[in-house]
């Protein structure tokens, strides 16, 4: 549905956009994450046609973006971070006004707005001032003009953001209500918002994929995957590598700090089993003092912030 090969974006001498390849099938519902920064909106432009790329390939459903424009673009409903809403006009005018610009035939576009208002919830709101509305509501006009001329595929950069917990849902909802009959890709920096909402996330950084992989992948690494950090006395962080790296599952160890004479450190564990029981025998034979032991599970925030860390 929509292949991208070797994106690269530059403005001016700094890279956003660092030779990305995307391949994204009918069908599927897909996160776009990463920090502020990461190069998420430029990349989504470049999919929508918005931007140009410095150098790379597009295509939509075989479509060349470079040959064929209009065409690509009229397969594609975007929905950008700050919806581009007429706020002195009534929802319904609005609605009316995109769906005129967008080529509709007269004879469906009545349909097309009751189609359009009943998905995104909206008809309680056609009939007032866009700047009246709430942003949740304004939120979901921005997704009825996206979807008014019924495209293909649904791109929606921060869809969510700015929203509070109900608002949030609620638009929530309405992607998956449309992901049953549309490719949907959606940029968002918070990762519990995509497990919620995608079938597969990928994960940029720096203007680079640093994961692609669906949920369950996802899950399965943080069931396998797991911290234990301990604080001790009277412990050299080389000596306790040493002794703790040497057993079976654990995959690293890592300083945490050093608070006046007490040594934090985090073990990593790869390990299907519990080796809390081991890890507390082998600390009982050395001259430690051991102040703190507590388990961490990974989380699919914390897989984000390892991926997305400096350096």
């Amino acid at each position: 549905m929509i292949n991208a090969e070797g994106l690269t974006k530059f403005y001016g001498t700094q890279c956003a956009v660092d030779n990305i390849s995307l391949n994204i099938e009918r069908g599927e519902i897909v996160g776009l994450l990463g920090p502020n920064g990461a190069g998420k909106t430029t990349t989504l432009r470049m999919l929508t046609g918005f931007l140009m790329p410095s150098s790379g390939s597009i295509r939509i459903k075989d479509i060349d973006i470079d040959e064929n424009p209009l065409k690509v673009k009229g397969l594609i409903g975007y929905l950008s971070e700050a919806a581009p809403l007429y706020n002195e006009m009534l929802a319904f005018d609005y609605l009316r006004f995109v769906a005129e610009i967008r080529g509709i035939e007269k004879g469906r576009i009545d349909s097309r707005l009751k189609h359009v208002a009943d998905l995104c919830g909206i008809n309680e709101a056609m009939h007032k001032p866009i700047g009246t509305l709430s942003k949740g509501y304004k939120q979901r006009v921005g997704l009825a003009h996206a979807m008014i001329d019924d495209p293909e595929i649904l791109i929606l950069d921060e869809p969510t953001s700015g929203l509070d917990p109900n608002q949030i849902v609620e638009i929530r909802d309405i992607i998956r209500e449309i992901g049953k009959e549309k490719t949907v890709i959606l940029s968002t920096h918070i990762l519990t918002e995509a497990e919620a909402t995608c079938d597969r996330i990928i994960i940029i950084n720096r203007g680079k994929i640093v994961a692609d992989e669906g949920i369950d992948t996802l899950k399965g690494r943080m069931g396998k995957e797991f911290l234990i950090n301990i604080s001790l006395k009277n412990a050299l962080f080389d000596n306790v590598r040493e002794v703790l790296s040497s057993i079976s599952g654990v995959t690293g160890v890592t300083l945490g700090g050093v608070d006046q004479d007490l040594l934090k450190v985090s073990i990593h564990c790869g390990s299907d089993r519990d080796l809390r029981e081991e890890i507390y025998k082998e600390i009982k034979k050395q001259t430690w003092i051991l102040m703190e032991f507590y388990h961490e599970a990974q989380t699919l925030e914390k897989v984000f912030r390892d991926l997305t860390r400096e350096n």
